[in-house]
């Protein structure tokens, strides 16, 4: 391989790019980024970077310096071509070349998938106010939005973005409230009894929970001067969201946290297959070999994982596989994830069959400590752990070297 092109420059991206290097490829390396920002790291965007002193509010501030996951040595290391605040539109399989928005195309012989996923937005124009929670531009409008004063803030979704950004909204004296579908949040991916210590953590921490019930609409207000700087040129500034109930929520601020979707739409047209990500072997390789996918885009095995840490660990073996034209390795990485919530740290390891039973292993929920244990068929299959690392980490190893001596 002589070129190889990685779209997306974000985690998965910049890692990928990481691995090409570390293991041989010495060749022509392109890195097309859709937002004009090198790699940053997502995660702390609805925690401290949303907490920070809005004294910050500069582009590129103090708060924005710990986001940066490289610097100019890695830069000059890597030796890469970065084309950033381009969008890649197509992929021509024929050519052999990844196409930009900017009419150029990059001829390559091997292309890395890190395209990412973006937020769902709730249908029709949006009033100004309201915003979701995905990229660094994203919190930079919520913040300087959040800076103006104590805000009335719904919060829409119960997810772990909906989550966090609520916990740092309270943190910053606002009044928040969120709204979930399901009766719980965080169902799908805890399931009752730990979505119900999560409920708590919401009223604990002071917002209001609302389950149950989804959004009808957004109202707002006309405001003379508000079409020059208001989303999708739609004229006044949001006031209040209206529950399908028919319940009224005075807003100020929203923020959408609704879940997000893989961004696959430009390779539409190719015969790469796409079902809710780019479809992949358990080694990341597409139906074709000389591309592979990783990160949030990448549907691996089956499963599509948006975690920080599968986006740093699918690369190594994604270019490997890449490089051999072939599946050589296979995935063995162990679902993990973390979120911060209202000063405790949640931690999960695992898989969670929708019929496990959860067992307190120690700890207690009523004192907001504890390591719970996810059991099925007899055996244990995930961990939840509340403030609670070392005993945690010492089950996340067992589940770790039960899942690599399966393989």
């Amino acid at each position: 391989m002589n070129t190889v092109t990685v779209v997306g420059a974000s985690l998965a991206g910049l890692y990928a790019a990481r691995e090409l290097r570390a293991q041989g490829f010495d060749g022509r390396l392109v890195i097309v980024g859709a937002e004009p920002h090198l790699p940053y790291d997502r995660p702390p965007l609805s925690k401290d970077f949303l907490t920070s002193d809005p004294s910050n509010l500069l582009v590129g501030g103090a708060a924005e310096a710990p986001l940066a996951l490289t610097d100019t040595e890695e830069i000059g290391e890597l030796a890469a071509e970065w084309l950033l605040g381009v969008h890649a539109t197509g992929l021509d399989q024929h050519a052999r070349a990844v196409l930009l928005d900017d009419g150029r195309s990059v001829v390559t012989d091997g292309v890395v998938v890190a395209t990412g996923a973006s937020a769902r937005r709730l249908p029709g124009p949006w009033p100004a106010g309201v915003h979701t929670l995905r990229t660094l531009d994203d919190a930079r409008a919520l913040r300087a939005d959040l800076a103006q004063g104590t805000r009335r803030v719904v919060v829409i979704g119960g997810g772990f973005i909906g989550a966090e950004t609520a916990s740092s909204c309270v943190a910053l004296g606002h009044d928040v409230t969120v709204v979930e579908a399901a009766p719980l949040p965080l169902l799908p991916q805890l399931g009752p009894d730990m979505g119900a210590f999560c409920a708590d953590l919401h009223r604990r921490g002071g917002t209001r929970l609302l389950t149950g019930t989804g959004v009808a609409g957004l109202h707002r207000v006309a405001s003379p001067h508000s079409h020059s700087h208001s989303h999708s040129h739609s004229p006044g500034h949001v006031t209040a969201v209206e529950l399908s109930d028919g319940r009224l929520l005075p807003a100020d601020v929203v923020v959408v946290g609704i879940g997000a979707a893989p961004n696959t739409a430009w390779l539409a047209g190719t015969s790469l297959a796409v079902r809710d990500g780019v479809v992949c072997d358990d080694g990341c390789v597409t139906s074709l070999p000389n591309v592979v996918a990783v990160g949030d885009v990448a549907r691996v095995g089956g499963v599509r994982a948006e975690h920080w840490t599968s986006a740093t660990e699918l690369p190594r073996v994604a270019v490997r596989n890449l490089l051999a034209a072939r599946t050589v390795e296979t995935v063995t990485a162990l679902p993990y994830f973390w979120s911060d919530q209202y000063g405790s740290r949640i931690q999960f390891a695992g898989h969670r069959p929708a019929d496990a039973t959860v067992r307190i292993e120690e700890g207690s929920p009523d004192d907001g400590s504890f390591l719970a244990v996810y059991e099925h068929a007899g055996r244990v299959t995930a961990a939840l752990a509340v403030d609670c690392p070392r005993p945690f980490m010492k089950v996340r190893r067992e589940l770790r070297a039960r899942q690599v001596a399966a393989v």
